[in-house]
């Protein structure tokens, strides 16, 4: 355990995506921007490998937009969503071999209030504020100006603070048409920032007060 926050080096992310996305679980993603910082434990990330994996931006072929998830590894790779959110992920494998991890979810650690004015919340749960890849980029400040980034130095870097984080839970990737076959999704088991979270507590409660209700009327 590392006795103070480290940044994870080059090497972290030149390996497999699938062993990176895994191994990402527990570590932190940290953005200052000019000395506010923000930052969360990543609780759900997602993998996209190759040109043959039909949902990875890289699966064209190598374009101007995809460029960055050709290497090198380490690098941020952000981009707007259907034009409405920014999504960052981290470059993975060597160069040459296009893939990245997709951050979908954090557990929010430092500069919670920060967050709150950013994603315009009162004072909810915090586990929310991070909860969904574009919900995080706003909390985080995080936009194309972050496009290329070198996440082991600059102001955006994914640190290892020696937290423990679970074996990781792995199932379909979501939010996509297509590629959704491979379980490339792994995510902190029965974490409350987990994307899905909050919409899965609100429908068990709405249905055991459906229960409750057919029983009052019997």
């Amino acid at each position: 355990m590392p006795t103070r926050p480290e940044r994870l080096p080059r090497a972290f992310y030149a390996r497999p995506t699938l062993d990176v996305a895994a191994e990402l679980i527990g570590k932190v993603l940290v953005h200052d921007v000019r000395g506010r910082r923000t930052a969360g434990i990543i609780v759900e990330a997602e993998a996209y490998i190759g040109e043959t994996d039909p949902a990875c931006h890289a699966a064209p072929g190598p374009t101007k937009r995809n460029a960055p998830l050709y290497g090198p590894p380490g690098r941020a790779y952000v981009y707007l969503n259907y034009g409405i959110h920014y999504l960052v992920n981290a470059v993975t494998e060597a160069a040459g071999s296009p893939a990245a991890v997709l951050i979908r979810a954090l557990d929010p650690i430092e500069g919670v209030d920060l967050m709150r004015r950013r994603r315009q919340c009162g004072d909810d749960d915090p586990a929310g504020l991070c909860r969904g890849p574009g919900n995080l980029t706003v909390a985080l400040g995080i936009t194309l100006r972050q496009n290329l980034a070198d996440l082991t130095r600059g102001p955006l870097a994914i640190e290892d603070h020696g937290i423990r984080a679970p074996d990781a839970a792995w199932s379909p990737r979501i939010g996509i048409r297509v590629g959704t076959e491979p379980h490339w999704r792994c995510y902190w088991p029965g974490h409350p920032a987990v994307s899905g979270t909050a919409r899965r507590s609100r429908s068990v409660k709405a249905h055991a007060q459906k229960l409750q209700h057919e029983e009052v009327k019997r």
